[in-house]
């Protein structure tokens, strides 16, 4: 399940927070740690929900991680309002109706004062109504579908937006690839993969480019012959294929296979290293837009990465530089209302300005959306390196 990283974190993180899957939630760790349901007054209490298991697990494996990063620099900073934070984690498998279920038992069990979650979109819109309803502010890593705010005034989210990230890449395959004709191949099954295909092509034909082929599939499907060779056959000079990691290195390979030599393009549901090792070669050559990039980080992304690097052994992704300026953003959030309740929390959300993050320059819209940059990414020889930055 949960991956905690290198040794010298574990014992720090077990005995300071309470891990579980949604279907139970009883902290693990040190001797002393407190019963779900129990937390004392010296403790501030944050849920997580993400899909620690299931196809899109480097998702939430890599946000909780670096969630998880940041609350120990804050607990070793003092903490928040004089009591340390807690999170409590808990798996939603990457499935809609656990992601709701997730969320209420963080609420109503855990007694979460705010909760820091999910990755996927449709998750997000999942979780995000439960929390609507309850008054409970949430606050999304890395959700770009534009619904996700739309459930209500205690949603928000530190990431940009589809619309943006689907031009940032139509933009890219005009201006800099100068691609006139190309194909779309989305998951209609994901609500992330759906937006971003209709901004692409909003973007790109906009531009006087030519969408020669449209074609799908489904999250989970291993077989991509038929709608390639379809592609193939319609003579393209790239495919924007925004989906998630899993199934892009399965159709990064089936091209290949099918002698289709064109890049693909993608957006930041690419981003995990299990992208690399299932596409392999076949992806060099291919670029995809993200929200962070180590490789030109600022002086607080360089400490970032050092020290996750440090914790857990391994680089992080753009998701993975998500999930802790989500936790920086709400600790700021509390720091500077001096209080937990959930409505003061929620107005100084929204109220966040100029904050400086990992991923960039956070400031919160009145539609609780970040306004940020992108970058576009290259791939080569299994690494992705730093293209482009875009802003908006």
């Amino acid at each position: 399940m949960l991956e905690l990283g290198s040794l010298g974190g574990l014992s720090l993180a077990l005995g300071m927070f309470g891990i579980a899957g949604c279907k139970e939630s009883k902290p693990e760790g040190a001797s002393g740690a407190q019963p779900s349901g129990a937390a004392p007054a010296s403790e501030i209490v944050i849920g997580h929900y993400g899909s620690m298991t299931g196809n899109t697990a480097h998702f939430g494996q890599d946000t909780d991680k670096a969630v998880r990063l940041a609350v120990d620099e804050q607990n070793a900073a003092g903490g928040l309002l004089g009591k340390k934070i807690r999170v409590v984690t808990l798996d939603d498998r990457g499935d809609s109706a656990e992601a709701a279920n997730a969320v209420s038992r963080l609420i109503d069990v855990e007694k979460v004062v705010a909760l820091i979650g999910e990755v996927s979109s449709s998750l997000s819109l999942a979780g995000g109504r439960v929390a609507q309803r309850r008054k409970i502010p949430m606050v999304s890593p890395s959700s770009t579908n534009p619904k996700v705010t739309q459930v209500g005034d205690y949603i928000f989210r530190v990431c940009f937006l589809d619309p943006f990230q689907g031009k940032v890449m139509a933009d890219f395959a005009r201006d800099e690839l100068k691609f006139d004709r190309v194909a779309i191949f989305k998951d209609v099954k994901n609500d992330y993969s759906i937006g971003l295909a209709d901004a692409f092509r909003a973007a790109f034909t906009a531009r006087g480019g030519q969408i020669a082929s449209e074609q799908s599939f489904s999250a989970g499907d291993t077989d991509f012959s038929a709608q390639l060779t379809t592609i193939k056959a319609a003579n393209v000079q790239g495919i924007y294929a925004p989906g998630y990691y899993a199934e892009v290195g399965a159709i990064a390979r089936t091209a290949q296979r099918l002698g289709l030599k064109v890049p693909l393009m993608g957006g930041d549901g690419w981003d995990a290293p299990d992208l690399y090792t299932i596409g392999g070669d076949a992806l060099d050559g291919s670029f995809f837009s993200n929200h962070f990039a180590p490789d030109v980080a600022t002086a607080k992304a360089q400490k970032f990465v050092t020290d996750f690097k440090a914790k857990y052994g391994q680089e992080p992704t753009g998701l993975g530089a998500l999930g802790y300026d989500a936790a920086i953003v709400l600790f700021d959030a509390i720091k500077r209302v001096g209080k937990t309740d959930p409505e003061s929390v929620r107005n100084a959300l929204a109220e966040t300005k100029g904050f400086e993050a990992v991923s960039g320059t956070i400031s919160i819209n009145k539609d609780r959306d970040a306004e940020k940059s992108a970058v576009i990414l290259a791939i080569e020889g299994g690494k992705a390196k730093y293209r482009a930055t875009v802003k908006p």
